[in-house]
């Protein structure tokens, strides 16, 4: 009976420290995640007010993260559509409307496929990046440093990055579309005997600017979250290069975990609002 008792006791106990040790210190995360947003959006703000924002660090940071995902999105948002146009083609076919294929290919690049290839590949390329970059400053001691010479880390290391995220993401957004959708409808006339007439009337026919919108403001607030978890990983990393490569693999996993939860809200919110322009 004592021996247990003693098991039971070890369960609970490692119970309460798993909670504590995950749960808790992932609200601790997401706290200090939502802190550096804001604070890296408010200098962002004023410096572009005051004239004071670095524009050529920004321009080399934008370039670094175009040429670090911009193959790999490329080579993505093909199988994507075609992968889509197959999907869609067969369903269409069961169903007796072949001629609304190209229609639900499309919208289905524009509406999810696009930006969230663009959130994958920024938070497996340039989030990864961005981390290792920082987390290796931090444990050089580099950050602590600009902090103690007056320099904020925030304004010189991360509000760059942000904006190059979300410019970069924007553009990466547009581009998977436009490829998403041409691999569709070349799948679709070349290998599935469509006709091209059909494809692309049925697509111009209930496409709405209000999906590229969409599509734009996802592309915007992924890319923002993609740069904020991996300057916060980065810049709370310790442990040595160890702990560089956990807040790496930390980065990777959280941003993928948190752009699907906002990926479910934006498209419920925008079903909500736009009821009629949904289906």
């Amino acid at each position: 009976m004592e021996t247990t008792g003693g098991a039971a006791d070890e369960i609970a106990d490692w119970s309460r420290g798993y909670l504590d040790r995950h749960l808790g210190r992932s609200l601790v995360t997401v706290g200090e995640q939502i802190k550096l947003g804001i604070e890296a959006m408010r200098y962002l703000v004023v410096d572009l007010v005051r004239g004071r924002f670095p524009f050529e660090y920004f321009v080399r940071e934008s370039v670094f993260m175009a040429n670090t995902a911009l193959l790999p999105s490329f080579f993505v948002a093909i199988p994507i559509g075609v992968t889509l146009s197959i999907q869609f083609g067969l369903l269409a076919g069961q169903v007796g409307a072949t001629s609304l294929a190209g229609a639900a290919s499309g919208l289905a690049v524009i509406r999810q496929g696009a930006p969230l290839v663009t959130a994958l590949m920024m938070a497996a390329t340039v989030g990864s990046a961005i981390c290792a970059d920082l987390g290796s400053r931090t444990i050089r001691e580099e950050v602590d440093a600009m902090k103690v010479m007056g320099v904020s880390p925030v304004r010189r290391l991360v509000v760059p990055r942000l904006a190059a995220a979300v410019v970069v993401g924007t553009a990466l957004t547009g581009m998977i579309t436009f490829i998403g959708f041409l691999a569709g409808y070349l799948f679709n006339v070349y290998v599935q005997d469509g006709a091209p007439g059909s494809f692309v009337a049925t697509f111009a026919s209930f496409a709405t600017v209000g999906d590229l919108v969409l599509a734009m403001v996802k592309a915007v607030v992924f890319g923002a979250i993609v740069a904020i978890v991996a300057c916060q990983k980065g810049l709370s990393t310790h442990g040595g290069p160890a702990g560089v490569a956990n807040s790496v693999n930390s980065t990777v996993v959280g941003s993928i975990m948190l752009l699907m939860v906002v990926n479910v809200l934006f498209t419920q919110l925008y079903v909500i609002a736009f009821p009629r322009a949904s289906f």
